[in-house]
């Protein structure tokens, strides 16, 4: 069962402003990752199901942030049907991510008040994803619908729109200046944050630091 509601959830994505994006096969990577995000001051992370038995992982990853990490509200993206949905949330996840929009997985998380983020590429799946019960939607890939571009033109029609864009964002003050001058309501951020580098050298200290910076840059470009 979830631990927070989608309210808290939308709210904690709007001020933190930065969801990491990761998967790993090994959980006892996904922990350092995990805690490392944590101490550098995110509070919403979104495990990706990209593997086999990642549900597994998911599992024992979740327990472990409801010990070590209290305040993360830990959901899961790359979902694209019911089933896997309902799976994931059987397993406690506290919000749905996907690249695609299906009305049969919103139908699911609203049964159970769970936080669902369909991916939008034009205006009128974000509209028709916010018919079906969508608090924050997910624009995928983000540099390839059109950037900081799109989600301008989107909140000029639409300007209760809350956007997370994923794809094309990097922890630099140029690239998420863009973003958030646009009008964003938070950022969704994989290799570009948490990169091959860090993984390979096992060098945690620096993934908190660089998500330390991020964390205060989003905060501030967002007000």
């Amino acid at each position: 069962m979830a631990r927070f509601t989608r309210i808290e959830v939308a709210l904690k994505m709007k001020e933190t402003g930065i969801v990491p994006v990761f998967y790993h096969k090994d959980v006892e990577v996904c922990k350092e990752v995990l805690k490392a995000c944590y101490e550098g001051g995110v509070r919403v992370f979104e495990f990706t199901n990209r593997g086999d038995y990642a549900h597994e992982v998911f599992a024992a990853l979740n327990k472990y942030a409801e010990k070590e990490t209290p305040e993360m509200i830990l959901g899961v993206g790359s979902i694209v049907e019911a089933g896997t949905t309902s799976l994931y949330i059987q397993l406690g996840a506290n919000f749905i991510v996907s690249p695609v929009l299906n009305p049969e997985m919103a139908k699911v998380c609203n049964r159970r008040k769970i936080s669902w983020s369909p991916g939008c590429g034009s205006v009128t799946e974000i509209s028709y994803a916010e018919e079906l019960g969508s608090e924050v939607v997910k624009i995928f890939p983000g540099s390839q619908v059109g950037g900081p571009s799109f989600v301008k033109g989107v909140k000029g029609p639409f300007p209760w729109c809350s956007i997370m864009p994923t794809g094309g964002v990097e922890p630099t003050e140029e690239n998420l200046s863009k973003w958030f001058e646009a009008g964003v309501h938070c950022v969704g951020m994989g290799s570009q944050l948490i990169t091959k580098e860090i993984l390979q050298n096992k060098d945690y200290a620096a993934l908190q630091a660089s998500v330390s910076q991020a964390v205060a840059l989003a905060k501030r470009l967002s007000k």
